[in-house]
């Protein structure tokens, strides 16, 4: 007889990680079934959706329906939302929205159990930190790898380029000017008690990232404190940790490949998104607990950037990935008064905006949701 548990998954969301996350689970985990698929656009008109029939309106009967939930809509004010009702129903949240997490994440944090999932970069740094500390390494950089930047490109630039990829044009267009990397850095820096360097971070240019790593480390060395950051290299992607290790194994992990320190590189060269999100399922249905959250008090946040000039009156229905605005991750001691870049939908601004203006709470106006009671505690 089976005894063995089938744990029912419900879903937020129906785009390119959702549909992926869905396949994997309906084909390939046999102790899981995804139960409900909550979503916002019509029943019957879910844009290529594998599996229509379990597509919901209803963030009750989703919740009702499952044992885990996973969140992946990337939509601020939408996750927001349904987070709070997951958690308070008493159910795991397991996430890949750092969008989320870096804009209001902080107040959920002590909650119940929320975690971000392994597969993006923020969850793959974290992964490769537990594992670092666990060989005896000392972290002084989580890293990002990033192969192009352009902040401002144009929307036709981004059309092509997310048809030719297969994905939306707001999520090709935060890759291509940086805001989605300021964003995974600024979560990785608050979940993991590092900083910034600076506004924007470093992010220096090199086609040899353990090079580029290293000069990272020792920034964060003469700061005294970890950092979060990455390197601009063409043709590369992954993530890496920076870390030293007691002075006496230098002569063994110089024979096992990783140089002479005292830096000490480790990378993964690799994130597969949707397909990870596994991995964390079963790390929460095995009782590991959380992989990364934003804390429950954050000192980096990423702020608003104006990309040009801009009216009075002028409407903004999304920040991230749009072509208005792009983000910075900064320290909040830093910003008093900004408006956290996640926060800007559906906003009108109230004064004229020069380009590179960073955003302040009281340039624009934002719709009343329970991200803005949130975002007002955590920032304001």
């Amino acid at each position: 007889m089976n005894t063995k548990q089938t744990h029912r998954i419900g879903l937020v969301g129906t785009g390119f990680i959702a549909s992926g996350f869905s396949r994997l689970i309906t084909k390939h985990t046999p102790d899981m079934v995804l139960s409900k698929v909550l979503t916002r656009r019509p029943l019957d008109k879910a844009d290529g959706y594998p599996y229509p029939e379990l597509l919901t309106h209803s963030v009750q009967e989703m919740i009702d329906n499952s044992d885990i939930i996973v969140e992946c809509s990337g939509d601020v004010l939408h996750s927001t939302d349904v987070i709070a009702e997951a958690l308070k129903a008493g159910k795991p949240v397991v996430t890949m929205n750092s969008e989320f997490h870096v804009t209001t994440g902080s107040y959920f944090a002590d909650k119940g159990l929320l975690t971000e999932a392994e597969g993006d970069q923020p969850g793959c740094i974290a992964a490769l930190h537990e594992e670092a500390v666990s060989m005896g390494f000392t972290p002084l950089v989580y890293g990002n790898m990033k192969g192009f930047l352009n902040h401002t490109p144009t929307p036709e630039e981004m059309a092509y380029w997310a048809g030719k990829q297969g994905i939306s044009v707001e999520q090709t267009t935060s890759f291509t000017d940086g805001t989605k990397i300021q964003i995974e850095q600024a979560f990785v820096a608050n979940g993991l008690d590092a900083t910034v360097t600076r506004q924007g971070m470093e992010g220096p240019k090199s086609p040899e990232i353990p090079k580029a790593a290293v000069e990272l480390a020792r920034l964060a060395a003469e700061l005294g404190h970890p950092i979060s950051d990455y390197v601009l290299s063409p043709g590369n992607a992954g993530v890496f940790v920076v870390g030293t290790h007691d002075a006496d194994e230098w002569k063994a992990l110089t024979y096992l490949k990783l140089g002479d320190g005292p830096y000490y590189v480790l990378s993964k060269m690799f994130h597969l998104c949707q397909y990870e999100i596994v991995k964390t399922l079963r790390r929460v249905i095995n009782g590991g607990g959380v992989l990364l959250n934003n804390s429950t008090k954050p000192a980096v946040t990423v702020v608003a950037i104006a990309k040009h000039a801009m009216k009075a009156g002028t409407r903004i229905d999304r920040a991230i990935g749009g072509f208005q605005l792009r983000g910075e991750a900064a320290r909040i001691e830093d910003v008093k008064g900004h408006v956290p870049i996640g926060m800007v939908q559906q906003a009108t601004l109230t004064r004229d905006i020069e380009p590179g203006e960073m955003l302040m709470f009281g340039d624009v106006d934002l719709p009343q949701t329970l991200a803005l009671d949130i975002a007002h505690k955590l920032y304001d």
